[in-house]
């Protein structure tokens, strides 16, 4: 694998996280879960991949999320808010705003259509990204930034590509029952080590007993957590729906025998591979998410599971082809946007492997929705 070298600054960095985690895991009788490993790694201060310095996003980052393609994917979710929203001005929440430009196109579609937005809330766990976004969103006076989500919060809750990059846990099934991969530090660098596993780790695996030995796979308690917070915080106003866009799988498709080493994947240069050892803190790390785990913690903390579909049916449903069609006469600008339409709505691309789960507290969707509705495979 012939990966780019980084410079000598991003070097030195990851150097710096790398003596980090060495003192972590020698705190820790010299093994730490993978889940703290990869905590440390994407969020340590000023040195983990999204507290550090470097580009995450777009051509000269790591990879490239929906935003970046197109503003119609910003517009299309500023259509689906006003249509949630109703006649009242809207309040809206955003986890990890990346750049910034999804809460631009948003704000810009909404300002277009004559609709008001009272407050643009923006939790955001990155300070170098935060910057970004203040200097993109200055001109929005209504945007406001968070450390940690509100104990309540009314309106429409939008998280593009958060929980894949929340940390997991590894687990392995051996000829001992299942075991906990954590992460250990020799001579030739970091390494992997299995020990006994809490039980609560592997009960969301279905039929786990059945699969076969070898098998290895992520578990998500912390996005788990995350959801229980965001039911506390929709509970507590008595209203609000959130819009879940990730890649990612129905448990019946996640845990699936032929899946046997898991799905952890890591970004560098738009470059994919499977090495979360490679310079910490200048590569992402990401596992795709569990969307049956996601529905059930949302159901037993009290919100409803008011709709899951791909991406593509979701994008569709809320009027991105009438979006496309309002610019079809500029053939130059139009290119270009249906070339970045089709990466995210094509099943060879985006519009498959990506999903969309909504879960909300006294609220539905507009029946067109149902028509794509797949809950059932939840």
């Amino acid at each position: 694998m012939q990966l780019p070298v980084p410079s000598n600054d991003a070097l030195f960095a990851s150097d710096a996280l790398v003596a980090l985690i060495k003192q972590e895991i020698n705190s820790s009788d010299g093994w730490i879960t993978f889940a703290r490993f990869m905590e440390i790694a994407l969020y340590a201060k000023g040195l983990g991949y999204y507290a550090g310095g470097s580009a995450k996003l777009g051509k000269d980052g790591d990879f490239t999320t929906a935003p970046e393609l197109t503003p119609l994917f910003g517009a299309t979710l500023a259509n689906f808010a006003a249509e949630l929203g109703g006649a009242k001005p809207l309040q809206i929440l955003e986890f990890g705003a990346g750049t910034g430009k999804l809460a631009q196109h948003i704000l810009s579609a909404l300002a277009a259509k004559g609709k008001r937005v009272a407050q643009y809330v923006i939790v955001e766990l990155s300070a170098q990204l935060r910057v970004r976004q203040q200097i993109l969103l200055e001109r929005f006076p209504q945007v406001c930034w968070l450390d940690a989500p509100p104990p309540t919060f009314a309106g429409l809750v939008v998280a593009n590509e958060v929980l894949d990059a929340m940390p997991v846990s590894l687990v392995v099934k051996t000829q001992n029952g299942w075991c906990e991969r954590g992460v250990i530090h020799s001579g030739a660098g970091f390494g992997f080590e299995d020990r006994a596993c809490k039980a609560e780790l592997v009960d969301q695996i279905p039929d786990a007993e059945l699969l076969p030995i070898g098998y290895l796979t992520e578990v998500h308690p912390v996005q788990s957590g995350w959801m229980r917070t965001l039911a506390d915080m929709l509970l507590a106003a008595e209203g609000g729906a959130a819009v879940l866009i990730d890649y990612g799988f129905p448990a019946a498709e996640y845990y699936l025998s032929q899946r046997a080493q898991g799905t952890l994947m890591c970004h560098y240069r738009h470059h994919a591979h499977a090495d979360p050892f490679f310079y910490p803190g200048l590569q992402d790390i990401t596992a795709h998410v569990d969307f049956t785990q996601m529905a059930r913690v949302a159901s037993s903390s009290g919100l409803s599971v008011v709709h899951y579909s791909s991406q593509a049916a979701f994008l569709l449903s809320a009027g991105l082809a009438d979006l496309m069609g309002r610019d079809a006469d500029d053939v130059k600008g139009w290119l270009p946007q249906a070339n970045a339409v089709q990466k995210l709505t094509s099943p060879a691309e985006m519009g498959e492997l990506f999903k969309v789960l909504v879960v909300g507290a006294g609220v539905s969707l507009p029946p067109r929705f149902e028509r794509h509705d797949r809950r059932f495979r939840l």
